[in-house]
């Protein structure tokens, strides 16, 4: 080999022209994937916290409005198994068979029924974008400590969130991959939010109509 080819196959080692933009290539991909994750975990704990707070809204609107459900009782009823007669206006508790036990009536939320229509309304903005008034659900306990023979009927109320879905914005897992990592299955994909509920006792529901 010529000098001249050993000095230039030197120089040729020698030259870093261009490194930097390597460099910055691999730096840029980690770095958006920091970023990306930053944005969309922090919506995602965003939606929970707001979810969560969204339910407690709920329940204490649907604790004073007329049932979601359709079957809730009016009135507490005379037991039909009691042996007492029981006068009206006596606690539910003060003995067995007082009250008529409506056990727990349990129903999806709808667009149709006013007091779901309502919550709906004011829970909506909290939630991810796909969520539905379909992923409300409402339960009606009854409790034999609530109320008394003859007046409204008053069960513990329970609304829940469930099935709602989380969309991630950003492509994760491609960024995973191009950092170099192995990209989990779910990453960049949809999740779904733990279903969370929060219950609370009726107040009148009979007459709840303006709160």
């Amino acid at each position: 080999m010529s000098g001249r080819g050993a000095y230039g196959l030197a120089r040729f080692w020698r030259d870093e022209s261009g490194a930097t933009l390597v460099e910055f290539a691999m730096v840029i991909v980690v770095f958006l994937l920091v970023l990306f994750g930053l944005i969309d975990f922090g919506r995602y704990a965003f939606h929970l916290v707001a979810s969560e707070r969204a339910m407690h809204v709920a329940a204490r609107v649907a604790a004073v409005r007329p049932p979601a459900c359709a079957g809730v009782p009016v009135i507490h009823r005379r037991s039909a198994s009691s042996t007492t007669a029981p006068e009206f206006g006596t606690s539910c508790n003060a003995g067995a068979d007082i009250c008529t036990n409506a056990g727990v009536i349990t129903c999806q939320g709808s667009a149709g029924n006013t007091t779901a229509a309502e919550i709906w309304g004011l829970v909506q903005g909290t939630l991810p974008n796909d969520a539905t008034v379909g992923n409300l659900r409402f339960s009606y306990g009854y409790d034999a400590n609530l109320g008394f023979l003859g007046g409204p009927y008053v069960p513990v109320v329970t609304t829940e969130l469930s099935n709602v879905t989380f969309r991630f914005v950003s492509p994760l897992a491609a960024l995973v991959a191009l950092a170099g990592g192995t990209a989990d299955g779910a990453l960049g994909a949809d999740i779904s939010l733990p279903a969370m509920s929060v219950s609370l006792p009726g107040e009148d529901l009979a007459q709840g109509a303006d709160g």
